[in-house]
């Protein structure tokens, strides 16, 4: 540990917990040909649908945050204990689609993070720290690593025409 800055103190143990399983439920309804709006059941909203139809998210795109932001969630005590509250980061995602599979074979996280205050050892202790952090609560990246099942979709009348 750094006795420099009380900021700067890494514990060992120091690993961000699991997030409880969220039971809202989640859905996306059409708009118009290829592009949808999705919803939480804690009513947030996100527009998807093919990059030509503008200021939308594709699907692809949607995975690419998901992981990004579940690495910088998962991260952020163990910077936010060294660096302050109000550290600055950018998590950049990506990786070339795979044309005739039409999956990523490859997803690539960067952060971009200022550590030029920390001391050479904080600095990797808070990074290994980091990635322990990552690799434990990171439900997307975990989720991809150990390639979830996908069931063939099941179709259903709707719920009001079901009454």
């Amino acid at each position: 540990m750094s006795e420099q800055n009380p900021h700067h103190a890494v514990a060992d143990d120091d690993v961000a917990p699991m997030s409880p399983v969220p039971t809202d439920p989640l859905w996306v309804e059409r708009n118009g040909t290829r592009t949808y709006t999705g919803f939480s059941g804690r009513g947030a909203r996100v527009d998807i649908g093919p990059a030509s139809a503008g200021a939308v998210f594709t699907p692809g795109e949607l995975l690419k945050i998901a992981l990004a932001a579940c690495a910088g969630m998962s991260s952020d005590l163990k910077f936010s204990r060294v660096l302050g509250d109000d550290y600055a980061v950018t998590i950049r995602v990506d990786g070339p689609k795979h044309a005739t599979e039409d999956r990523y074979p490859e997803l690539h996280e960067t952060f971009e993070i200022d550590l030029s205050s920390l001391d050479e050892d904080t600095r990797a202790k808070t990074l290994l720290l980091a990635q322990r952090s990552i690799d434990r609560a990171c439900t997307v990246g975990n989720t991809l690593r150990e390639g979830a099942a996908v069931p063939p979709v099941e179709y259903v009348q709707p719920r009001a025409a079901q009454a």
